[in-house]
């Protein structure tokens, strides 16, 4: 498979079916030198991150939580777009309409998420409670098949961990796929699995499978929609590395609209991105200023996920709101130029 959009990558079997780590290994640069050659932030970054700064400082003075938008349950297209600042911004897309605002999440739990607005001088809407009375929350399904010893010492606290009605764990997607391939393929890949799981025994196993790629095509699908809202195809792979990012952070911040995962992590992007960066560099489309631009309105776009948590989880688990990424020099420097 051959595509204009990877014109100056060294092939492998990465053009032949889904393998992001052959293409890093295929084609990233490592870099031994310093920093010296990095660029400033600019004046247009300064002023953005400025008025961010200011959002973060009334999220505090509020306590903590901003907004809180109690009328939409969070989705892929469930919100108008949202910026911070839309003529200026490089990188675009908020999981809400507005900047720090939170959405409501109920399918982890209504109760937690009713106590949640509860804590911060909201009250969960009648419509959100109206829908949620005919579904099955995470944590339904969860106390549903824990036995009375199970739960006698959940109450007693033998058994301790995240607050109930969170995804138990960190999720990690590949977002780099919906970059390397656009999300055309990754769609004819799914239906593909699919129809050959169709042609195996159907027992319990499969049909499961069955069912879970069918969510997955849905919203892959639903994920080019709400990148119609900003104006931006994602169905073909990234041509340059402002799309790469782009495309990534699209993919990373469908999963933060629809999962509320204890941690929701971007996983290892830095050397991925890095040979983008590294193609454009070469054949002029980018400077360093450039470059610099688009990771800080990366880092900019991923500070300002949130999630909506109770007082309680942000006592056990302060600083990761959503799994908040580190600053961008910690986690940017694995591999590459940075």
């Amino acid at each position: 498979m051959e595509r204009t959009q990877w014109n100056g990558f060294k092939a492998g079997n990465w053009q032949n079916e889904i393998d992001v780590r052959n293409f890093i290994q295929t084609n990233y640069t490592p870099y031994e030198g310093d920093e010296s050659f990095l660029a400033a932030a600019t004046p247009r970054t300064e002023k953005l991150m400025k008025k961010l700064n200011h959002l973060f400082d009334l999220e505090q003075q509020f306590g903590g939580v901003l907004d809180i938008d109690t009328q939409t349950v969070t989705s892929l297209t469930n919100y108008k777009p949202g910026y911070l600042d839309k003529e200026n911004e490089i990188i675009v897309g908020l999981q809400t309409d507005r900047p720090l605002r939170r959405g409501v999440n109920p399918f982890g739990g209504i109760n937690m998420t009713r106590k949640a607005c509860q804590a911060y001088g909201y009250e969960l809407s009648d419509k959100v409670e109206q829908e949620f009375q005919y579904r099955t929350t995470h944590n339904d399904g969860v106390f549903r098949v824990y036995n009375e010893d199970i739960l006698n010492a959940r109450h007693v606290g033998i058994i301790t961990g995240l607050p109930d009605a969170y995804g138990r764990g960190r999720i990690i997607g590949d977002y780099r796929r919906v970059a390397l391939y656009g999300v055309d393929y990754l769609i004819q890949c799914k239906k593909e699995d699919k129809r050959k799981l169709g042609m195996e025994l159907m027992d319990a196993e499969k049909i499961r499978q069955l069912e879970e790629l069918y969510q997955q095509i849905n919203f892959l699908g639903k994920l080019k929609e709400m990148a119609l809202l900003y104006g931006f195809d994602i169905s073909q792979p990234a041509k340059n590395a402002r799309e790469a990012v782009q495309w990534l952070y699209f993919g990373y911040l469908g999963a933060i609209k629809e999962q509320n995962g204890a941690a929701m992590s971007l996983g290892r992007t830095s050397t991925f991105l890095d040979i983008y960066f590294e193609r454009d560099l070469k054949n002029g489309v980018l400077t360093e200023a450039g470059v610099q631009e688009i990771l800080d309105d990366f880092v900019m776009k991923l500070r300002m996920a949130r999630h909506l948590r109770t007082p309680d989880y942000n006592e056990l688990s302060p600083g990761i709101p959503c799994g908040s990424p580190r600053p961008w020099p910690a986690w940017a420097r694995t591999a590459g130029r940075w």
